[in-house]
């Protein structure tokens, strides 16, 4: 696409600078060597008339050689050779000769005095150079504004273009809420526009999916276990070995459909892509309060949580919980005060913010423009916690930032889930995840 552009605007501007630039050069000479010669031909005429203005004279002055020499010229144009014949044979020369191919302009005074000025062809031919030779220069300079336009312009059309694939991947890679913004073409935003709703219809049908497929598992477990339990009941209760036998022979088939089940499920998962689920940001949040607020109370610190009940996104319940994770114990770690767990909606599109502050001295400057690379740390910790948690909100098509350095305040950017499909109304009623007491982050 870039070099298409590219090459398409270049050949513009070449077919503009030729069918422009070759008049003009041709045209331009053309009227230096036109000008050159009409101001020949109007010195001659000039000293004409002075000629005749002094032959009226009472009485009459003399022409001489001193009177030719101011139309010798040289300083704004070629020097010319100036011969005069008077009317009594009597001949004024001025000027060096011209020697090789020459110009000439002829006047005759009413005097009868006959006035030959005679100029370099090869004077004149310069001139009529130069000018071609500024059009070539001007042509050039347009050329390359020209080359300059068009990469410009082949970045602005291409760079939305790729930008927009990379999305399409990760939409296609599971990430149900990829990041697109606005390119300033419309064309390409109306694609881009299309690839969100389309992602939004994707993210509702695979929340149902998923939902119906751990429902369908967890409705087929509690038969299939009830019905272990009973065989294992009639293994104890019995005397008989066929029975026993028979019974032993249909656990194990239980316990194999209970692995068909299983494998049934994990398969589903994976061939729909991804991991990210709709979810209730509050249940995640109260699972880290229970985990996180006794240390808290140990350090002689406050945990407070101001999450809507009503907040849904699109993330992977493990891996929020584990960044949530990760911040809270950075806020223990390096902050001071109550520490906040927070939500807020963003923009339009209706995206969650939580951010996790708290009130201790915050991020040291020298830290803060790095604060989320590999081995980034204060001393006090690996400095791969963040860095982590940077990674696990990314790959669900979020983001994390350092929203403000003194106190520290770190937001998550998640997708929120649209009103269109509310989990509330694409799937069942109940708990729309179990999420599981994830192991706490090491920064």
């Amino acid at each position: 696409m870039r070099r298409r552009v590219l090459q398409a605007t270049i050949a513009a501007v070449t077919v503009a600078v030729v069918l422009l630039g070759f008049p003009l050069a041709f045209f331009g000479a053309q009227f230096a060597r036109d000008n050159e010669l009409r101001n020949l031909q109007t010195r001659a005429d000039q000293l004409a008339s002075a000629i005749d203005f002094r032959a009226t004279r009472e009485p009459p002055i003399e022409v001489t050689t001193t009177t030719l020499e101011g139309y010798v010229g040289g300083t704004n144009g070629p020097a010319a050779a100036v011969t005069v014949l008077l009317p009594d044979g009597t001949q004024l020369r001025a000027g060096e000769p011209v020697e090789g191919r020459t110009l000439s302009a002829l006047a005759t005074a009413e005097s009868g005095a006959t006035v030959v000025l005679v100029i370099s062809w090869w004077d004149v031919f310069f001139l009529s150079a130069r000018v071609v030779a500024a059009v070539v220069a001007a042509a050039v300079v347009a050329f390359g504004a020209g080359i300059i336009m068009a990469m410009w312009q082949a970045n602005r059309l291409a760079a939305p273009l790729v930008y927009l694939a990379a999305s399409a991947e990760q939409l296609g890679s599971g990430q149900v809420r990829p990041q697109v913004e606005a390119s300033g073409v419309e064309e390409i935003d109306l694609v881009a526009a299309e690839l969100a709703r389309s992602a939004d219809r994707m993210a509702g049908r695979l929340a149902a999916e998923r939902q119906f497929a751990a429902d369908a598992s967890h409705q087929l477990r509690t038969p299939l276990t009830a019905l272990s339990m009973r065989l294992e009941e009639i293994m104890l209760a019995t005397e008989k070995s066929e029975v026993r036998e028979e019974a032993r022979i249909s656990l194990e088939q239980v316990e194999r459909l209970v692995t068909v089940v299983d494998d049934l499920l994990q398969r589903s998962r994976r061939a729909q892509g991804g991991t990210t689920e709709a979810l209730r940001l509050l249940e995640v949040v109260h699972q880290q309060e229970e985990e996180w607020a006794p240390t808290f109370a140990q350090a002689g610190r406050r945990l407070r949580i101001e999450v809507s009940p009503a907040a849904q996104v699109l993330a992977t319940p493990g891996a929020l919980a584990q960044v949530l994770a990760t911040l809270l114990e950075n806020s223990l770690r390096h902050g001071g005060g109550t520490t906040t767990v927070r939500s807020r909606t963003s923009g339009p599109s209706g995206a969650v913010v939580v951010e996790v502050a708290d009130e201790g001295p915050g991020v040291p400057d020298e830290l803060a423009p790095r604060i989320f690379e590999r081995g980034a740390t204060s001393g006090a910790g690996t400095g791969l916690g963040l860095a982590l948690a940077r990674d696990l909100v990314a790959a669900d098509g979020g983001r994390l930032e350092l929203a403000q350095r003194r106190p520290a305040v770190f937001a998550v950017f998640l997708a929120g889930v649209p009103r269109s499909l509310s989990p509330d109304v694409v799937l069942p009623k109940g708990s729309l995840i179990s999420v599981r007491r994830m192991r706490r982050g090491v920064r």
